[in-house]
């Protein structure tokens, strides 16, 4: 994965964001819970169904559309994929937004996550916001300024308008509205889902970092480093509630990385899960049950899977630890670039974390 590492150097590099020294990887340890191996579902299992196919012309084929949109913040341009068989007078569908990493673009990253052919599949909807280069001379979501980190302002607020947009001119299920992304796209999705916890239902972040993990271009590199523990600031947000946050709901999300990532250092993701952990433990007021499996990909990469579960059992945490696999999106095509195809499908993993993690209404009274 060599050749990967150095483009996304250069690309971070243009950006300001250097690639640190290769580090011994070493786990963190979740500290206050209790991590065993348990009988949980198989990984692929329960993929049967992602949403509810919609009721029109299966021959009719999926369209794949550029569009913009432009609020105070700016404006970005984006892609949107209307699965085979979509009708305006079927079924409501759930929607996904992908959010590309450094480099990348909505083509490169639908070709490398197959989300397009999963969404004919399962029947959904997928979003790609992309990053304009006057924003960011390598494409990368500027997760790392302040003024991008917070609701109603900068990047989170063009990326929530444009799945708002979609959703007002579609049948979009407005519980099953997700995002995900890699990397610096990873690290925004994590963003909007402490900053607009009412519109996204789950979240998923391959490679990428934990919410305000930075504040500027130095402090960017020392997390992309893993040289530090959750910033004060970030800690804060997730115990306090200074992020905006639905009262009592937590973001479920999902968090994949490899263990050889020299990009973006594996501690990051334990970060992801740590904050998740707070602010479940602020509503809850107790630690979530943690399970863990280990298996591996045939031909491919070892993996290690946790999965948090709540009191009733659901599963509103996992986390992926794939042994050997570098900067890459795991399970991805080789049709894209920054992929892996000898890991877990990260892409099937986490459209069955979501299909498990819809938006509940609260009930009244």
């Amino acid at each position: 994965m060599k050749g990967v590492a150095d483009t996304i150097e250069k690309a971070l590099s243009a950006a300001g964001l250097g690639q640190g020294d290769a580090a011994s990887v070493e786990r963190a340890t979740v500290v206050g819970v209790v991590a065993r191996e348990a009988g949980a579902s198989a990984p692929g299992a329960g993929n049967a169904r992602f949403g509810p196919k919609s009721s029109g012309n299966p021959a009719r084929a999926g369209e794949f559309t550029s569009r913009s949109y432009s609020n105070d913040a700016g404006t970005r341009g984006y892609k949107l994929y209307v699965p085979a068989g979509y009708a305006a007078d079927g079924d409501a569908l759930p929607m996904v937004v992908m959010l590309h990493g450094c480099t990348q673009s909505p083509d490169d990253f639908a070709a490398g996550t197959r989300m397009n052919a999963l969404a004919d599949r399962h029947g959904f909807l997928v979003v790609y916001p992309e990053q304009a280069a006057n924003a960011n001379g390598s494409k990368c979501w500027n997760w790392f300024r302040p003024e991008d980190q917070d609701r109603g302002r900068g990047e989170p607020s063009l990326i929530a308008g444009i799945t708002r947009e979609v959703a007002a001119g579609y049948r979009v299920d407005a519980g099953r509205v997700f995002v995900a992304g890699l990397s610096a796209g990873a690290a925004m999705a994590v963003i909007l889902g402490a900053t607009y916890p009412e519109l996204y239902a789950a979240v998923g972040a391959h490679s990428g970092l934990p919410y305000r993990a930075a504040h500027d271009m130095p402090s960017a590199f020392g997390a992309m480093k893993g040289s530090g523990a959750i910033g004060r600031a970030s800690r804060q947000s997730v115990t306090t509630g200074t992020a905006p946050r639905d009262a009592g709901r937590d973001v479920p999300t999902i968090v994949f990385h490899g263990d050889r990532d020299t990009v973006v250092h594996p501690r990051n993701a334990d970060q992801v899960i740590l904050q998740g952990a707070a602010r479940y433990h602020a509503v809850a007021g107790a630690q979530p049950r943690v399970l863990r499996q280990s298996g591996r990909v045939p031909d491919g990469y070892a993996y290690t899977q946790y999965i948090h579960l709540d009191p009733q059992g659901r599963p509103f945490q996992e986390q992926w630890l794939v042994h050997g696999a570098g900067h890459a999106w795991s399970g991805g095509s080789i049709r894209g670039s920054y992929t892996d195809p000898k890991g877990p499908d990260s892409s099937k993993e986490m459209l069955r974390f979501f299909d498990a993690n819809p938006r509940l209404e609260k009930k009244s009274g």
